[in-house]
């Protein structure tokens, strides 16, 4: 079951926004905000400037995104999207994200990232792009954790399998592990699981600024040794190192994201 979420209806000037995202060019943002309201998200930041509530509790619609993306071919990689779920609950009625993607010249670099399976729903028109990629969040999160931290995003069996099925349809994938959390996420287990369903993986260790301090104050209350590795210099230090083994070890393609103390992104495995 998902929450009511309060909608908020506008019209956009251009929906291809510059963007610093490692890779991109541009990323379009059919959304603001998302019903999955995951706790630990860093996009909430956008509360700053949309007072529509707290975050997860409305989205901003961009009525003619499709209108303005028909026809258009970008000189760079788009990535959708940066501030919302391209398919989060409410795409399965508004279908903005589908048509979008109708309307795109199919010549566009496009990468998509997703926490849902909704988008098993557009490989009919994914399959017609000549260069196209759909990553799925994974991080194994499960119980207590899984309830807390991603209280409305599909679960992780079902992301799996919609990597399982984007593979098999042809559709370029990769896998997105985030956020990791020392002690919550097994990194090694979910790349064993997701090995041969994806042409490559990104791992990102969380954001610790950008999610809140609320998701600070549950990991300390409920996952002390979590917040001590990520709070202490030595311990952190000394999970990165491990974290970076582990990753070589793989032989997997793989990109290591950081946020402290600034944004980095090592690439393992590339030769």
């Amino acid at each position: 079951m998902y929450p009511r979420v309060k909608l908020y209806y506008r019209e956009a000037r251009d929906i291809f926004t510059r963007t610093r995202i490692p890779g991109a060019k541009y990323v379009i943002n059919q959304y603001v905000g998302c019903q999955h309201a995951c706790l630990y998200c860093y996009a909430k930041f956008m509360c700053r400037w949309k007072p529509y509530g707290r975050w997860g509790t409305w989205v901003e619609v961009k009525v003619n995104a499709a209108e303005l993306a028909k026809g258009r071919l970008m000189n760079g990689k788009v990535y959708m999207s940066s501030v919302s779920d391209a398919y989060q609950p409410l795409e399965a009625k508004l279908r903005i994200t589908r048509r979008i993607l109708e309307g795109l010249d199919r010549r566009n670099r496009l990468s998509i990232l997703t926490k849902s399976d909704l988008v098993l729903r557009d490989i009919d028109i994914l399959r017609e792009y000549q260069n196209v990629e759909v990553g799925l969040t994974v991080n194994g999160f499960r119980g207590e954790v899984k309830r807390v931290l991603e209280p409305y995003a599909p679960n992780h069996e079902r992301r799996v399998r919609a990597l399982r099925k984007m593979r098999d349809e042809g559709v370029k994938t990769y896998g997105f592990i985030s956020p990791v959390l020392p002690g919550l996420v097994n990194v090694e287990t979910v790349l064993e699981e997701i090995r041969d369903l994806i042409d490559y993986v990104i791992v990102e260790v969380i954001n610790w600024r950008l999610a809140g301090a609320a998701f600070r104050e549950y990991i300390a209350k409920r996952h002390p040794e979590t917040y001590r590795t990520l709070t202490r210099q030595d311990k952190y230090e000394d999970y990165l190192s491990e974290l970076k083994t582990i990753l070589k070890n793989s032989k997997m393609k793989a990109e290591l994201v950081l946020h402290r103390p600034r944004l980095v992104q090592l690439k393992l495995n590339y030769r």
